[in-house]
């Protein structure tokens, strides 16, 4: 697993061992990069479940303003810790330990351009609540024209509207799948 692109580019990223967490594919964070493009400079970002990090890394590697990172489980705060250190990232981030459907419901103040959000294998309920705070209660987080992009098996049917939320876009790619969601269908 590399950053592709940008400042960081070419950098190896650790991972956590074990099936707790999917890092995102260099491939298919490639192509979620190429789709984000336009939006990423100057971008507050959003990585909920971050993982490793690599998602979130790689908006900041491409030029985003800051990026918060969401994480509970040990292992993988323990490779996202490594990967800010090994990269030599002290600011432009902030990191939560903790679920995010308290982070979602506790957080107020903050909009973010772009939210991204990829629940391990096991933990697909994980979808819903987090996309149904996100067209909810917690839509103020959202940005004028915010994107809200959800990483998930290609296989998986994910709704198409969760509250104000609303699909705009579907692309699969071999097993995963991104699904595209903006408030009211806006431009996301």
């Amino acid at each position: 697993m590399r950053i592709i692109a940008g400042t960081y580019r070419s950098r190896v990223l650790s991972a956590p061992a074990g099936m707790a967490t999917r890092p995102t594919s260099d491939r298919l964070r490639e192509t979620l990069f190429n789709v984000l493009a336009p939006r990423i400079e100057g971008a507050v970002f959003l990585d909920l479940y971050a993982g490793s990090g690599a998602v979130g890394l790689e908006a900041l590697s491409r030029g985003a303003q800051s990026v918060t990172f969401i994480e509970k489980l040990q292992p993988a705060l323990k490779a996202l810790r490594a990967n800010l250190a090994a990269l030599g990232i002290r600011e432009g981030f902030r990191l939560h330990t903790g679920s995010v459907g308290a982070f979602l419901r506790s957080m107020r103040g903050e909009a973010f351009n772009v939210v991204f959000l990829d629940p391990p294998y096991d933990a697909s309920a994980e979808y819903e609540t987090a996309l149904g705070l996100l067209g909810g209660a917690a839509a103020d987080l959202l940005a004028a024209h915010a994107t809200v992009i959800a990483e998930h098996r290609s296989k998986q049917q994910l709704e198409d509207r969760y509250g104000a939320l609303l699909r705009t876009r579907l692309l699969k790619q071999g097993d995963a799948a991104l699904s595209f969601y903006a408030l009211n269908g806006g431009d996301g």
